[in-house]
Parts: structure tokens; sequence; C-alpha cells
């Protein structure tokens, strides 16, 4: 995937740099898999804020995407690569053998005609999915599954990937992107390779507008704020926050602090904690 780069012909190009969609085959999505979703705009029933910074932004079509893989020992062929407005991974429209047309996450590698396959007899080849009892030691995998039948949850961004370090009885130990290590049961399904777009974080937007077509928007320094609005707010001119520790809205640490609840059902399942959490 490769990207595009802007000169400063005007402030809108300066620092812009965006993908130029290489990998993507199509553009209309398919219509029995999409479906117009709401869009709520981080305010509740009342139309109270309760998400900052969010609201606005380009009107989206929703894709549903397969996250469980359950199609077992059914191949399939990618018909196409296409781009989600409502994640930064693109996906891939699979015809199975069967008939049935489904949305999966698109791994790294693979493209138009590629055979894909789900179950316990697939092969460890990019895009399948396959239990963790069936990955070998030092396997890449992605969109990973914390219950068996629930659907992948772990490792779905863009560029994302995990690695199979350890196996034992009837529990396997990846290792997530954050560096944590975490025990999950072998029978959950993970699919092989790595997520695709990894040049997604080389993008870079060159303008406020384009944060607000991605429904941001705009954030405001506490510091810049007034008392009653921010801990750092108030006082002449540019001051110090007059805090330790710096501080969010609510006067709890911002930086630094464990934010974990210490109580978590699944705390005996972390071997080693991401740094900070």
């Amino acid at each position: 995937m490769a990207i595009r780069l802007y000169e400063a012909y005007t402030p809108g190009t300066r620092n812009r740099a965006i993908l130029r969609f290489g990998e993507t085959t199509k553009i209309k999505p398919h219509k029995q898999l999409t479906y117009h979703r709401m869009s709520k705009n981080g305010r509740n029933n009342a139309g109270v804020i309760t998400s900052r910074h969010r609201g606005g932004g380009h009107k989206r079509l929703y894709r549903k995407i397969d996250f469980r893989r359950d199609k077992l020992n059914v191949a399939g062929r990618v018909a196409s690569v296409e781009y989600d407005p409502n994640r930064n991974a693109f996906i891939c429209l699979i015809n199975y053998l069967d008939g049935e047309k489904r949305y999966i996450s698109h791994a790294r590698g693979i493209g138009v005609g590629d055979v894909i396959a789900s179950g316990p007899d697939a092969s460890v080849s990019i895009g399948n999915a396959l239990p963790l009892t069936k990955m070998p030691l030092g396997t890449t995998i992605h969109n990973i599954e914390l219950k068996s039948g629930k659907g992948g949850q772990l490792v779905r961004a863009a560029g994302t990937v995990a690695k199979v370090v350890a196996k034992e009885g009837r529990l396997a130990t990846p290792r997530l992107p954050s560096s944590e290590i975490r025990l999950i049961p072998q029978d959950c399904l993970a699919s092989a390779g790595r997520v695709g777009n990894v040049d997604i974080n080389n993008e870079g937007l060159g303008k406020a507008g384009s944060k607000r077509w991605l429904g941001k928007r705009p954030e405001v320094r506490g510091s810049a704020t007034n008392p009653v609005d921010h801990p750092h707010g108030g006082g002449e001119g540019r001051t110090s926050i007059g805090r330790k520790k710096p501080s969010t809205p609510w006067g709890h640490v911002a930086l630094g602090g464990r934010s974990r609840k210490g109580r978590g059902c699944s705390n005996p399942l972390i071997l080693r904690r991401r740094k900070g959490y």
C-alpha cells in the first residue's frame, strides 16, 4: 500500500499524506451485507453529551463483518478487497462454494482469487481461521476470540498482529500488540496472518476538516479553558496547571495512572499487563 504525499500548494495539503488504496478492487459494497445505522454522535436519549469530541462526519453504510468465522469446512474465494468507512482495516468479500457471501477482515498478503477456509482441518495459511490448538508456536495471528463461538474481539485494527508464544493444557498464550501476554482457551478461533493496511499510521490528515469528516469534533487544551470547565483552566495569561500531576476534567490522574479495575474477572488470565494498566 503506497502513500501519496502532497506539496504545500494550499494550507489543506500541507503535511497531507493519504493512502492510494492500491489493494482495494471494488467501490460499491454488496447490498445484501449492508444496512443503515443511525449515528448517536456521543449523546444519550436525552440529547446530553456523554462522550466528548464526537459528532458529525460523513454518512456511513455499515457492512456486516463475519468475525465469528463459523463457516466451517467450506472453502471460499476472495471476490474483492474493499474499503470500509467504519474501520481502518480493509475487508474482503468471500464467495463460498455453497453460494453464501460474507465479509471478513482483510489479512495482509491475500488478494482476489485466493481461497480461504475455517475450521480445525484448515491449513495454517494467511486468512484461514483455526483453533489456537492447531496454531504452531510462533504463528502470527489476528481476530482472536476470547470465548469460543463469540467471535473475534482482539487484534482487529489495521496493521496489528499477535504471536502464539506458548501452549499448555487447555490454554494458549499469545503476545498481543500492546505487549500484554494473556491466557486464552485453545478452542477459540483465530485467523492466521497480519491485518492489512499496515500504512495507516503513516497517513496525515493535513487539515481539521478531514478530522470532522471522520466524526471527530475539536479538542481543547485544559489550560485554555475556564476554571469551571477544567482543573487546569483559569489564570492570567499562560500559567502552569497548578497541580502535582495532570488531571482529567473530572479530577482523576491523566498521565501514568492505572485505570484498570482491580477486581476484573479476567485478571488471573493476564500474565503480563500492558504498560500503565
